[in-house]
């Protein structure tokens, strides 16, 4: 990572904790690699639950559905690209259910 990464990282969630504690929430954040390696793994237990994603990009969200039938949303400018199929217009590309 480069230090003009870090800091913009640094950046980011001084920004978000900022906000966050207006709204009398207190939020917590950590760069600490046990830490992180600790959340990593929990949010790939939880993405392993998911069943079903519906994502719409022109609104900037996400819902993933959980095996246990619980809904997560996800705000978010770019995920929702990512996530959606590109539109083909003829070349052959089209799939058949």
């Amino acid at each position: 990572m480069t230090e003009k990464s870090a800091d913009r990282i640094d950046e980011a969630t001084t920004r978000i904790l900022d906000l966050e504690a207006e709204l009398e929430a207190s939020g917590t954040m950590t760069r600490e690699a046990a830490a992180l390696a600790r959340a990593r793994t929990l949010l790939h237990e939880w993405v392993d639950s998911v069943t079903a994603v519906v994502a719409t990009p022109g609104v900037g969200r996400v819902v993933l559905i959980h095996e246990n039938g619980a809904e997560s949303r996800i705000a978010s400018p770019e995920l929702p690209f990512r996530l959606a199929i590109p539109v083909t217009f003829g070349g052959g590309n089209e799939t058949a259910d």
